[in-house]
């Protein structure tokens, strides 16, 4: 029988009060409540994998820059906030250690050999996900140890489809495309379903009840709060 407690996974931290995707951020969610934090990830110039939602960063005085395109040494110029850096994939696994689970979101093409290269080198307990299933599929060859996920915004009349032809066992959903039918449906392929990203606190009890296995969240305070019963 399936545990059917939901694990609570914070989105980009808690950003509420802390700039996204910031360890701080991320630290904050944990003591709020979260069972997991889920990332994004791109790669520098030099290599360096750093976490960051957008392909480009900003900062007053500096023109826009591909992440891409600029070296970890010139990405200090863009901070998120005073005293708070952009940080390296290596750093947030550090100071996270085994104090949450992490999901990675894959943004980027080509850095497949280098996330894994971390999640290989980290103590950290993690998954990796993204939206180009393709990446899914090359992160899957390289370690296939390792657990991902799909991302999908469309409902497939088979949801389990992209987990077989990936090898993924998540399916991160977009919560508005969840039923029963589709959880029943992932769970009979020995595959769980993540929702994404559901916001509306009046949806979590709903999608506790159906069976949903995670819920990804921007309000993890009020989430984090919430102690459900195994039934």
């Amino acid at each position: 029988m399936r545990r059917n407690i939901p694990e609570k996974i914070s989105h980009r931290g808690a950003h509420q009060t802390l700039p996204e995707n910031s360890i701080p951020a991320f630290l904050r969610a944990i003591e709020l409540g979260a069972d997991a934090i889920e990332l994004d990830v791109h790669a520098t110039l030099d290599g360096t994998l750093v976490v960051h939602h957008d392909d480009a960063v900003n900062a007053p005085g500096e023109p826009q820059r591909k992440i891409a395109q600029t070296s970890s040494s010139e990405l200090k110029n863009f901070p998120l906030a005073d005293g708070i850096e952009i940080p390296s994939l290596a750093d947030v696994f550090s100071a996270i250690g085994d104090k949450a689970f992490v999901y990675v979101e894959a943004k980027a093409p080509d850095i497949e050999p280098l996330v894994t290269r971390a999640v290989r080198e980290s103590n950290t307990r993690c998954a990796i996900h993204s939206f180009d299933h393709r990446i899914v599929k090359t992160v899957k060859k390289i370690l296939p140890a390792i657990r991902t996920g799909v991302l999908e915004v469309s409902r497939h009349i088979d949801p389990a489809v992209t987990l077989r032809a990936t090898g993924a066992e998540d399916l991160w959903q977009e919560v508005s495309f969840i039923d029963e039918e589709l959880v029943a449906r992932v769970h009979s392929v020995n595959g769980r379903v993540i929702a994404w990203t559901a916001n509306d606190a009046d949806q979590w009890e709903t999608l506790r009840r159906i069976g949903v296995d995670g819920i990804c969240t921007d309000r993890i305070a009020e989430i984090g709060a919430i102690e459900w019963e195994v039934r």
